[in-house]
């Protein structure tokens, strides 16, 4: 790696030293941003890196143990910047790389981290960077409705692109394949029977056991990346509680912490805490109905109806405490837009005590269901090395024993206060993924009834401070499938310039790929189900 230099408009890059010094520290008890004196993005030490030494970097990173945590382009002026966030035991660490539109090609770092492949080839798509020595240079997001010349995310590209009178379609994908005669291929979807999102899955199969799975995603793009630019910071904090649905609480409070980081801007307390019920209250619901439609993927229908039956009610008690089921727009820059009135505070304990209960009686109903058992007992096992070598989130991870929760291992205001202790097994497979999801629901009960008993009087929303030109901030929140990643940095005009949202679906979907192997196929809907990796999330 070469040694420190500077170049006129350029960063001061890190040299092979003194990044191995920056990635020691992480997850240190002397770890201080500050020491380094390469600034901060967030809570991310900010670490400048020749982009001749990309590759180099990201492989000594691999050698430190850290996890890659998320990779997205940029365009500043004339200039290409590339970021790549590394984590490890809950330090952040910005790799960042810059250089002139003359070079338009990068080293790639998925050799040394499997889960960066994906995020690339995003970045390739849309922004048109060539990622050197990647695995695999097939197309991903970017369908067919874009012509070889055309990537939607540079600067001046209309938001709606230039559209085909008739867009072709994807059909020369080159899937892998596989020759025999008891080889079967089998394409199923994007267009599925239920409700839903679309997304191709090409097995090969012997008889009924999978020997290989490729997804093929991007049918929902939607450019909220693009959408984002010139957003003012209530506009996009709306955009990203809809880049997944049913993450609009995670998605929402990330956004809003990056942009309150880059403008210095301070919650007050009770907005901390009623977001901290937002997003336990998201948890809770999306658990429920995962944990009924596991049991209506192993025809398990009365697991399904009671398990929807108190989603339901969840999902009632937000609308009718807090305006909205799905608590969509309730967290916005500097604050929130919804209180907790007397009368819910007063409710609120009753229906936590309720849920208790009826969780209670239902476990041993499904802990005793032999049929049940037989169906998620054993079934798509993710081996935990597989797991970290992907860098998978969320219940995904933890079935794995992989304990990273940012809650516990980087808390922001007001889990520091709370001391959360992620729930974890370690089989790996669909059951190991529904009884985390189960641990998690009681964990969360527990966080609202502290919630309830800590929340403070106070204003709902700080007064809101434009941010200066190239202001940037990183948001990092426990969604309910895990850590999600929010980038955003301003313009000269306090709105937004860039704006980068990573689901944890990112990196679990590639999980599904590897825990299917070896099952059988009418199995893949129950193992599908457990991951539950969001399409919209995944899209963009």
């Amino acid at each position: 790696m070469s040694a420190d230099k500077t170049a006129a408009g350029e960063a001061n890059f890190v040299g092979a030293e003194r990044l191995t010094t920056m990635l020691q520290s992480l997850g240190t008890p002397g770890f201080r941003p500050e020491a380094f004196q390469a600034g901060c993005v967030g809570p991310a030490l900010l670490c400048p890196i020749s982009p001749d030494d990309w590759a180099i970097a990201a492989e000594t990173a691999a050698a430190q143990g850290c996890r890659w945590a998320a990779g997205w382009g940029d365009t500043q002026g004339e200039r290409w910047v590339v970021n790549a966030l590394l984590e490890r035991s809950g330090d952040y660490l910005l790799l960042r790389t810059s250089f002139p539109p003359g070079r338009n090609e990068l080293p790639s770092q998925a050799p040394h981290f499997p889960g960066a492949a994906r995020p690339e080839r995003h970045t390739q798509d849309l922004l048109g960077l060539h990622f050197t020595g990647h695995p695999d240079g097939r197309r991903w997001v970017r369908h067919q409705a874009w012509d070889e010349r055309a990537f939607p995310l540079r600067p001046g590209a209309p938001l709606a692109g230039h559209p085909l009178p008739l867009t072709p379609p994807d059909r020369h994908y080159p899937f892998a394949s596989a020759h025999g005669d008891e080889v079967n291929e089998i394409p199923v979807g994007p267009v599925h029977a239920g409700i839903i999102e679309p997304g191709h899955f090409r097995f090969l199969a012997v008889g009924e056991t999978v020997l290989n799975l490729e997804e093929r995603l991007g049918y929902v793009h939607k450019g909220i990346e693009k959408l984002a630019e010139g957003r003012d910071p209530e506009s996009l904090a709306r955009l990203a509680g809809r880049v997944s649905g049913d993450t609009a609480v995670g998605h929402a409070w990330a956004a809003c912490q990056a942009m309150e980081r880059a403008a210095g801007v301070e919650p007050p307390e009770r907005a901390l805490w009623l977001r901290t019920i937002f997003a336990e209250r998201e948890r809770i619901g999306n658990h429920l109905n995962d944990i009924g439609a596991i049991c209506n993927d192993t025809a398990f229908a009365f697991g399904y109806y009671q398990f929807s039956r108190l989603r339901e009610l969840w999902l009632r008690d937000n609308l009718r405490w807090f305006g909205h089921r799905l608590l969509m727009d309730r967290i916005v820059p500097g604050g929130v837009a919804a209180d907790l009135s007397e009368a819910a505070a007063a409710a609120m304990p009753a229906a936590i005590a309720g849920l208790r209960y009826e969780l209670g009686e239902l476990k041993p109903i499904l802990d005793e269901g032999s049929i049940f058992q037989d169906r998620v007992v054993g079934a798509g096992v993710l081996p935990d090395r597989v797991a970290r070598e992907l860098g998978c989130l969320g219940y995904v991870a933890r079935a794995c024993g992989i304990g990273h929760d940012v809650r516990e291992r980087a808390p922001h205001a007001p889990y520091d206060r709370l001391a959360v202790k992620a729930v974890l097994r370690g089989d790996g497979d669909v059951a190991a993924r529904l009884y985390v999801r189960y641990g998690e629901l009681l964990a969360s009960l527990e966080i609202l009834e502290e919630c309830l008993r800590r929340i403070v009087p106070g204003p709902l929303r700080a007064v809101w401070a434009p941010a200066s030109e190239n202001a940037e901030g990183l948001g990092l929140v426990e969604g309910w499938r895990g850590e999600i990643a929010s980038y955003v940095r301003f313009d000269g005009t306090g709105h937004i310039a860039r704006f980068f949202p990573r689901d944890p679906s990112v990196f679990n979907w590639p999980a599904l790929e590897k825990l299917i192997l070896g099952n059988i196929v009418p199995d893949f809907p129950l193992c599908n189900k457990s991951v539950n990796g969001s399409y919209s999330g995944h899209d963009l």
